[in-house]
C-alpha cells in the first residue's frame, strides 16, 4: 500500500527554503556586525591619535555604534536564544529608536537634544567634538528596530506586515536615492550627508529583518511551496530592478538632451506599459496551466493515470450527449481484474498495484484519444465510447490479446487476467449511462461466472 504524505498549504513556508534562508540571515548578521565594528574600531583607533587605513570611508562613529547595536538587537532576537538575551535585544532596541528618533528631531527642529556622541578625528584628541549622524540613517535604524516586535495575534500580524511594508518602502528610498546620487545620475550633488557603508549596513539589517517578517502574514507567500510561491520568488527581482534602470534611463536621456523630451517620455512609458502586459500574461497563463492541472487532478486516477469515477461520469455523459446528437452508437465496456485479492495476500498490494498498472498501460494503448478509459474502483476499469458491437467486440479482443501476449513474454510473473463485460446502445434509445454501466457490469459477472464453470469442469 502507498504511504500516505500529507500535502502542506501552498502558503505554508517551504522547511528547505527556510533551512537556506536562515544559513543566508546567518551570514548576513556576520558581515554586517562586522562591518560596523571594523567601522567602530577605525574611530576608537583614531581616537588614541593613531592613524587607521581608509579613515575617510569610515562611517560616522554614532552610527557606528548604533548600527552595531541595531544589529546586535536583530542577532539577540532569535526564537532560539534565550529569554535573557531577548530582554537585551529589547532593550537594545530601545536605546536605537530613541537615539535616532532625537536625532530626527534635530535635524527637524533645529534643535540639540544632547544625543551627539563625541568622536575624535584624524588628530585624535584634539579633534574631539560632536559628531551627529546622517537624519537617513537615524531614521533607518530608528524604523528598523521595529522589526525586533513579535506578533502573536492576527491583528498584531497584519499591523507588522504593514510596518514591514513601510520599512522596506523607506530603505530603499534612501539606498537608491544614496547610489543615485554617488553615481551622479542627475549631475554632482552635496545634499546627502550619508556614507556608503551606513547605507550598505541598513540594507543588510532590512534584509534580515524582512526575511524574518516573511515566515508569517503575508509575506510568506514568497517562501512557499507553491506555485504562487515560485512565481513571486521568480517575478520579485525583475519588479524590484525595472523601476529603477527606468528612472536612471529617464534621467540619462533627458538630461543630456539627446532626445527630445516628450520622445524620451513616451518610449520609456511605452516600454513599461509593455512589460506590464508581458507580465501580465506570464501570470494568466501560469494561472491557467495550474487551474488545467488542478482539474486534470480531480478526474485522475493517480495510480494508472486514466480517468477516475468522476472524471469517467463527466466526460462519458458529454460523449453520449454528442453520440446521440450524430445519431450513433455509443459502447460501454466493463473490466474486471480476476483474482486481484488473492494477489494482494499472497504477493502484497505492490505486486497487486502492478496488476492495475499494466491494465491500465492495455487499456491505454488499445483505445483511442478521445475514447474515455478509466479506473473506476479497486479492480474495476470501464471504457465509452462511439462503438458499434462490431467495433467494442474487436475492442475487447484486442485487450485480451494483449493481457496475453504479456503472460507469454513476461515468465515467472503474476498472471494477468480480466472479465469483460460490453453493452451497445442505437442511437434512437435513451438509456441513461448508470443504466449502460449496470448492463455491462452485468455482462461481465456473467462472463467472470462462465470462466469459472470452464475452470472447475477443466
Amino acid at each position: 500500500m502507498r504511504k500516505f504524505t500529507p500535502v502542506l498549504p501552498p502558503t505554508e513556508p517551504d522547511k528547505l527554503i527556510l533551512g537556506r534562508l536562515a544559513q543566508l540571515e546567518r551570514l548576513i548578521l556576520a558581515t554586517a556586525i562586522a562591518l560596523f565594528a571594523v567601522n567602530l574600531i577605525g574611530w576608537l583607533i583614531l581616537l588614541l591619535g593613531w592613524s587607521f587605513p581608509g579613515s575617510r570611508h569610515l562611517m560616522n562613529g554614532e552610527t557606528a555604534l548604533v548600527a552595531l547595536a541595531s544589529a546586535l538587537s536583530l542577532e539577540f532576537s532569535r526564537p532560539q536564544y534565550p529569554k535573557s538575551l531577548h530582554r537585551l535585544s529589547v532593550l537594545l532596541a530601545a536605546v536605537v529608536a530613541t537615539v535616532g528618533a532625537a536625532i530626527v528631531c534635530e535635524y527637524v527642529f533645529q534643535v540639540s537634544l544632547g544625543v551627539d556622541i563625541p568622536f575624535a578625528g584624524p588628530q585624535g584628541f584634539a579633534a574631539l567634538t560632536p559628531a551627529r549622524m546622517s537624519v537617513q540613517a537615524a531614521g533607518g535604524f530608528a524604523f528598523l528596530t521595529l522589526a525586533v516586535i513579535r506578533a502573536q495575534k492576527r491583528s498584531a500580524v497584519v499591523l507588522a506586515d504593514l510596518l514591514t511594508f513601510c520599512l522596506v518602502l523607506l530603505v530603499l528610498t534612501l539606498v537608491s536615492g544614496h547610489m543615485i546620487s554617488i553615481t551622479g545620475v542627475f549631475g554632482p550633488t552635496t545634499y546627502d550627508t550619508s556614507s556608503s557603508q551606513s547605507m550598505l549596513g541598513l540594507l543588510l539589517l532590512t534584509a534580515v529583518a524582512f526575511s524574518r517578517k516573511a515566515q508569517h502574514g503575508i509575506f510568506s507567500i514568497l517562501l512557499g511551496r507553491g506555485m504562487g510561491g515560485n512565481i513571486a520568488r521568480g517575478l520579485s527581482p525583475l519588479l524590484l530592478v525595472l523601476p529603477y534602470l527606468r528612472e536612471c534611463a529617464r534621467a540619462r536621456f533627458i538630461g543630456t538632451e539627446r532626445m527630445p523630451p516628450h520622445y524620451t517620455t513616451a518610449i520609456l512609458a511605452s516600454l513599461a506599459v509593455m512589460l506590464s502586459f508581458a507580465l501580465l500574461l506570464f501570470l494568466a497563463w501560469r494561472i491557467n496551466f495550474m487551474e488545467v492541472e488542478i482539474h486534470e487532478l480531480s478526474l485522475r486516477d493517480a495510480l494508472t493515470d486514466l480517468y477516475n469515477l468522476r472524471g469517467f461520469r463527466l466526460l462519458a455523459e458529454q460523449a453520449l450527449r454528442m453520440a446521440r446528437r450524430s445519431n450513433l452508437p455509443f459502447s460501454v465496456l466493463y473490466i474486471d481484474l480476476d483474482d486481484l485479492k488473492r494477489t494482494n495476500d499472497s504477493l502484497g498490494h505492490q505486486a497487486g498495484s502492478e496488476l492495475l498498472m499494466e491494465t491500465g498501460r492495455i487499456l491505454k494503448s488499445n483505445f483511442r484519444e478521445t475514447d474515455v478509459v478509466a479506473r473506476i474502483g479497486g479492480d474495476e476499469f470501464a471504457v465509452a465510447g462511439q462503438f458499434s458491437y462490431v467495433g467494442i467486440s474487436l475492442a475487447a479482443r484486442r485487450i485480451e490479446e494483449s493481457a496475453a501476449r504479456r503472460n507469454a513474454e513476461s515468465v515467472g510473473a503474476v498472471e494477468l487476467s480480466f472479465s469483460v463485460g460490453q453493452v451497445t446502445t442505437e442511437s434512437a434509445t435513451r438509456e441513461s449511462l448508470d443504466e449502460l454501466l449496470a448492463a455491462a457490469d452485468h455482462a461481465m459477472y456473467a462472463e467472470k461466472r462462465r470462466k469459472k464453470i470452464a475452470v472447475s469442469q477443466a
